[in-house]
């Protein structure tokens, strides 16, 4: 590549997508710099990530973890500086010396970083969906204001994109001739389970995901199928299209990572091995090709690709986001952060698994939602969801 490295700052460089995120860099260590590597909590992690990348910034939503580091650091001799807190998180990702910003927070904290980058017209390497669930009209608003890049690192939303070569993020899909968007969904490792059986699945049962290598949150989203409900709000502001053009397909093999069918009955999809390195070289790259480092499919070896139909009976987290997004407001907002509420708790073993959609469902029906002007009022519906969502699981202890 010809010219200066991109500077890149990597929000959530910890979690699965930034350590993913690292391996793809370490790649081609011509074409990138680390300019901020940041984490919630985990300083011991960041800090050998550190140690690799040598960044200007670190960045620890956690003050005492970050101060951890900062005596860490300092005892190496490192040059790296510290920073704590959601405006430091913001700093790094609206600096100007930055080029392209990696989203990869999980969960609402995201939300308010991810949106800095964007303000600042940076390219936005988007793996953090819910800054879409929770803000919608309001981030698209600012990636238009600001003349931002947003590129999907999801692996459905970015096989889409690539289906996509008349239409980036934010145009509307149905002027590119697009009849619908398929997301497809693996089913998660309880797709065959009676709801007998949902009713006794355990938090490690839940996280060992039987085909992606994801985080804690993810794999239970990945589970109940809130993590493809989440999904198709995304695709819904991403491609401008309303929920009744997406329709979900459940994939086990997870080979075949999205579909666009056209109004001429041509069907276009993205497939490759289940590696999120893949999408993430992809938005890196685009609209340029690098390797990224994830195992070639290969046909030969196939046994076969399989397709059904979600059970929103069983899984109604798929129903209920996608009522959601068709309720409007800041519906997905209070849906998402019941959500968050609910699957910590699973994950505490404070509640069951069929519980999870039961909260959710409790706290849309009890939090009013209204249509928000600022980024301050959606947060603090967010907030007053998490209370009910709360108050729903000490209801049921």
């Amino acid at each position: 590549m010809a010219g200066s490295p991109q500077q890149l700052t990597l929000l959530g460089a910890t979690g699965s997508i930034g350590t993913q995120t690292l391996a793809v860099l370490a790649l081609h260590p011509a074409r990138y710099r680390v300019y901020a590597l940041t984490a919630g909590s985990q300083w011991q992690a960041l800090a050998a990530q550190c140690e690799t990348w040598q960044p200007r910034y670190a960045v620890l939503a956690d003050a005492q973890a970050a101060l951890s580091l900062r005596n860490h650091l300092q005892a190496l001799g490192s040059q790296t500086e510290v920073l704590a807190g959601e405006a430091a998180l913001a700093q790094v990702a609206a600096a100007d010396e930055v080029d392209t910003v990696v989203a990869a927070i999980v969960g609402a904290a995201g939300v308010r970083p991810t949106l800095a980058a964007v303000r600042a017209g940076k390219r936005v390497l988007l793996a953090n969906k819910e800054a879409l669930v929770v803000t919608g009209q309001l981030f698209m608003d600012a990636v238009t204001a600001s003349g931002a890049s947003l590129l999907p690192v999801d692996s459905e939303h970015n096989a889409i994109f690539q289906c996509l070569p008349a239409c980036t993020p934010g145009q509307n899909a149905r002027l590119a001739g697009v009849r619908k968007l398929l997301l497809t969904a693996s089913g998660g490792p309880f797709r065959t389970f009676t709801a007998e059986q949902l009713a006794t699945v355990t938090p490690e049962q839940a996280v060992r995901h039987p085909n992606w290598n994801m985080g804690p949150k993810i794999s239970v989203d990945s589970a109940t199928l809130m993590n493809k409900g989440l999904e198709l709000i995304e695709a819904c502001w991403l491609f401008s299209v309303p929920p009744s053009l997406i329709d979900v397909v459940v994939h086990p093999q997870s080979v075949l990572h999205s579909m666009v069918e056209y109004d001429d009955g041509s069907v276009l999809a993205q497939l490759g091995t289940p590696d999120m390195k893949t999408p993430i070289a992809c938005a890196l790259s685009w609209p340029e090709r690098i390797d990224s480092g994830a195992r070639r499919l290969d046909f030969t070896r196939l046994a076969g690709l399989d397709f059904e139909a979600p059970d929103e009976t069983r899984f109604p987290c798929l129903r209920l986001a996608r009522e959601a997004m068709q309720a409007g407001g800041t519906a997905t907002a209070v849906l998402n952060a019941a959500n968050e509420v609910a699957v910590a708790a699973f994950l505490d073993r404070r509640l069951d698994f069929p519980g999870i959609p039961v909260v959710v469902a409790e706290t849309l029906a009890r939090v009013a939602a209204p249509a928000c002007t600022d980024v301050d009022a959606v947060m603090a519906v967010d907030a007053a969801a998490r209370r009910v969502a709360t108050a729903q699981l000490a209801a049921r202890t």
